[in-house]
């Protein structure tokens, strides 16, 4: 994502060598995103990206990596890091956490169709089956907790009607994850931030395959209600009024179904997990825009979108069809 650290050509081929990677033929940074730094990198035994993180600490790191592993490993199609002669596969790189991990082929589908849609629906769904026997456990980083925390540090960037929507969606989902119904929805590790940029297809126009998804450093233990939710707020977006395009919201959900249909519960509380995740990154974006850190390839995304998306989540509720 965003290049904080610069790393020389040598430091990423001695990590290669070490794993047992091909030597270094090429070393390239990505410029987006902002929460990490990540190159992509080619070997004689094939391509790469190195990820050198920022913000997460090596305590947390095994959560990310071990949970890529594993759904790597039940075949599902997610960058697999690569592990040294010991089995460890967080290494170091330029004094930072880091690890190499698989490439995946394709590109990014920034205007999702109901082909698209319907494929991540069912990726999803089998994502959140496989972890059912993941053991680790870490909670989602980015939920309740850290909403409160960021808040007070960016209501002094608002306007009165920007802080009062502020405060009071906070005291809403405060109510949300207190109540009984909330407690008992399905949940377990998640991505937790599976936009268009964060998954790959692959084929010829109209019939591509949904060939990756990555960027799992924000995953974390939630209910799987809030997954889905971050997905529909973005694959299934209409651009004009940020609504949800009915069309693209029921075909995600209905191929997620195929896979794991929705209990009662989550349909009742689709409407408040939509306006959470509207709200998470909202404060995310505010922070990034705010108070941003220092990158060589640093493009803060414009938080004025994710305000709208709540505000059309809370003006007009949205339940799957039954």
């Amino acid at each position: 994502m965003a290049v904080f650290t610069e790393i020389s050509a040598a430091e990423a081929g001695a990590l290669t060598a070490r794993l047992g990677a091909g030597e270094l033929v090429a070393l390239k940074g990505i410029g987006a995103g902002i929460e990490n730094t990540n190159y992509f990198v080619t070997t004689t035994t094939g391509k790469w990206v190195l990820t050198l993180f920022e913000r997460l600490t090596a305590e947390q790191l095994p959560f990310y990596l071990r949970l890529m592993q594993h759904l790597a490993q039940r075949g599902l199609p997610v960058p697999e890091p690569r592990a040294d002669a010991s089995g460890q596969i967080l290494h170091s790189v330029a004094g930072k956490p880091a690890a190499l991990v698989t490439r995946l082929p394709g590109h990014h589908q920034l205007a999702p169709d109901l082909h698209h849609c319907a494929q991540l629906g069912g990726l999803l769904a089998g994502l959140h089956l496989a972890v059912a026997d993941f053991a680790l456990t870490q909670p989602n980083l980015r939920g309740l907790a850290w909403w409160l925390k960021a808040a007070p540090a960016l209501r002094p960037f608002l306007d009165a009607g920007r802080r009062r929507l502020l405060d009071e969606e906070l005291a809403f989902q405060q109510q949300v994850a207190a109540s009984r119904a909330h407690a008992v929805l399905p949940r377990g590790a998640v991505h937790a931030d599976l936009f268009c940029d964060n998954v790959l297809f692959d084929g010829l126009p109209g019939h591509e395959k949904l060939t990756g998804a990555f960027d799992f450093y924000f995953a974390g233990i939630d209910t799987f209600a809030y997954d889905l939710a971050v997905c529909l707020n973005d694959w299934c977006l209409n651009a004009d009024d940020a609504a949800l395009d009915e069309p693209r919201a029921q075909a995600l959900v209905q191929a997620y179904e195929q896979v794991r249909p929705l209990t009662p519960g989550e349909v009742r509380l689709m409407p408040a997990m939509l306006r959470a995740a509207a709200l998470r990154f909202w404060l995310s974006r505010l922070g990034d825009w705010h108070l941003p850190r220092a990158a060589a390839l640093l493009e803060p995304k414009d938080p004025g979108h994710f305000e709208r998306v709540l505000r059309a989540r809370i003006n007009t509720p949205w339940h799957p069809a039954r």
